[in-house]
Formats: structure tokens, sequence, C-alpha cells
């Protein structure tokens, strides 16, 4: 077993009210910390190599995909691929997480949409959007995972650096099947234990997330998604450098639920609702403790406190932060939820909240 350290190989973060190259330099890619690989054959040693490859066969719809988030003041950058000619998109779920608008650029076609989430996984970190009035766009071609052996030459394709235009094209090597990863956005700190992923010395980037990882046929076997922190222009990190990629038999299998509209406890469909609090788990008693209530939001106008502990909502117990999002993810905008909360002076109040529309979690 190994302790792997890896960055997002995800979308690149820039804080709006300040641009500096400090911002470009620690974007929003998530850091893969302490993810422990499975046993696998031998990592093979392969030069990765920043030349545009030329697989044979039909090559995917990509799409540049640009995000705004109000509540945090950011602006995202990522990459998605196109499912089908009416504009649905695969991505990864921290590619749109916290966004209020999604703008995608078909690369093909070069046309820009406003685009809206059909739906999305927070376990598996796919997401599936809609590019509002597009249509013939050019789809990608899937291959299953299945057949991928440590030595297979791949590209990855992909907005690294989240500047818009032609995607950059990266070659490289399968080294791991099955590898398990602990990946920390950057963004906001958050961390997600993802498995099974197909790991490649390709040098994926920041921006690179949801892009596809390409056989020598041209085809889709992967989703780009996290990558080693090794991103500087040292030799040394660029030969330890690895990617990770979410095998597509699996991100197919979830965008075909989303597709379906099967919500589950990590899967939710269409718009995410919104309570307006952020919390944090309370060490003193069971519930979610309320470390800020944002402005006009239905928490705000129910007079939740900070310092209160939500501990029920919607008629069942909130004991931690995860129960409560577990809880919002059953519910969709304009839903009315009877809740109650914990002063920090020890009264207990309930309250009736009607969620509003928030963004994706």
């Amino acid at each position: 077993m190994s302790e792997d350290t890896v960055r997002r190989g995800a979308r690149t973060v820039i804080p709006v009210l300040l641009i500096t190259l400090l911002s470009l330099l620690a974007p929003g890619c998530r850091i893969v910390e302490g993810g422990a690989t499975r046993d696998v054959p031998p990592p093979v040693t392969a030069s990765p190599t920043s030349e545009p490859a030329k697989p044979s066969g039909r090559r995917p719809g990509v799409v540049n995909i640009k995000t705004e988030q109000d509540l945090n003041g950011t602006r995202a950058a990522g990459t998605g691929i196109v499912l089908d000619p009416s504009g649905l998109v695969l991505t990864n779920n921290h590619v749109i997480r916290g966004a209020t608008e999604i703008m995608g650029t078909d690369t093909d076609n070069r046309r820009t949409y406003t685009a809206q989430v059909v739906g999305y996984d927070r376990a598996g970190d796919i997401a599936v959007i809609r590019l509002k009035g597009a249509s013939r766009l050019k789809a990608a071609v899937f291959a299953s995972a299945s057949g991928v052996n440590v030595g297979d030459p791949v590209t990855a394709v992909g907005n690294a650096g989240g500047k818009g235009g032609k995607p950059r094209v990266v070659t490289g090597k399968v080294t791991a099947l099955e590898q398990s990863v602990t990946a920390r956005d950057d963004s906001n700190g958050t961390t997600e234990r993802l498995t099974g992923l197909i790991e490649t010395n390709a040098p994926i980037k920041p921006g690179d997330s949801g892009g596809p990882l390409l056989n020598t046929a041209g085809k889709v076997i992967g989703i780009n998604t996290a990558a080693s922190a090794g991103l500087s222009a040292d030799a040394e990190e660029k030969r330890n450098h690895r990617g990770y990629a979410i095998p597509a038999d699996r991100a197919l299998d979830i965008a075909r639920q989303i597709q379906r509209g099967e919500a589950s406890t990590t899967v939710h469909i269409g718009p995410t609702a919104l309570l307006g609090v952020k919390v944090r788990s309370n060490a003193n008693s069971p519930g979610a403790l309320v470390a800020e209530v944002v402005p006009g939001t239905p928490a705000d106008t129910a007079g939740v406190p900070v310092g209160a502990a939500i501990v029920t909502f919607d008629g069942r117990a909130v004991d931690s932060p995860t129960a409560l999002t577990t809880l919002m993810m059953a519910h969709h905008p304009g839903d009315v939820v009877q809740m109650q909360w914990t002063t920090a002076q020890g009264a207990h109040v309930s309250g009736t909240v009607r969620l509003t529309e928030g963004p994706p979690q």
C-alpha cells in the first residue's frame, strides 16, 4: 500500500476581485491526500509529452465549461464531453459544484451556450448538464475501460488552465488500475474518497477535469478528475506526475441514471434546493452547527441565528452536517419544510422554511 497526495486535475478557480499569478498557481483542483492504492500491477515508467496526439478514429466532442459562483465570489473552469447531439454534456460534479451560472462552449462549432444542471452524483463526482438551444453537436464515442491495461498509450484532452479555445492535448500511458485516492478541492477544502480509478502519467492539469481520457482509437475510456501536486516545470515532478480518471463505464452508468431521473441518496435530479446556512460539526451536542447565514435566504427569513444547532429537518433527526446535506438532497426549490434548532443559549425553536433554488452541491 502507498500514500498519495494528489491535486484535483480539475477545475481552475480564479477570484473575481483579485486576479493574480498566485491564484493561477493555486487553482481549484483537488489534491489527493493519503490515497492508498489497491493491489495493482507495478507502474510502468513512461515519459509523457505535451505534443498533440494523433489517435485514429473519431475524436470526441469537447466542451469548455465556465462557471460563476456568486455565493463565494469566484469563477471556475473545467471540461465536459458531449453525450448526444441535443446538448447533453458529461462532466465532473466538482466542476459545476457551487455554480450559480454555467456556460459551455462546444469546441467543434465554437458556439457558447447557457447550461442547466440535469443532475449530479456527489459520491461518484459525475454531473450531467444540458447546453440550452444546442443541436446537431458532435457526440463523443465511448469504449469500455474493462479492456484497458497497464502500459496502454492514452491521450488526455481538456481546458487546461481554463483558457478556453482549442482543447489542450497531452499523451502518456496507463501506469496503474483500480486506484483509490482522497481528493481535496482547493477552492473550498472539501474532500472525497474516489476508488477504482485509472492512473496515467499524462500531464493532466487544472481545468482538465471532466475531459476525456482516450485510447488509441480516439474513444473515451475515462473522465479526467484528479492529478498529483507535481504540476511545476521541475523535471523530476513531471516524471512522477500522476493523473486519475473515472472509468467510462461507471461514468456512463451514473449519467444514464441521471437521464432517467432516478434520484438516490447521492444522486440529485434537477435544480438544487437552498436553505442558506453554512454548517460544521457540533462537538458539544448533536446537530449541525450554523457557522454562517446567507442574507435573504430561507434560513435568514426564518430567523436561524449563527451559533444555533439544527437538530431536525423535515421531521428527521440531524446529527451532523452530512446528515443535513443528505436530507436537503431529497428536496427541490419551492418545498416547504419544518425544522428545529437550538440556540447558543439552549432555547429550542421550530420554524417553517420555503426552500429556494441554489447552486449544485
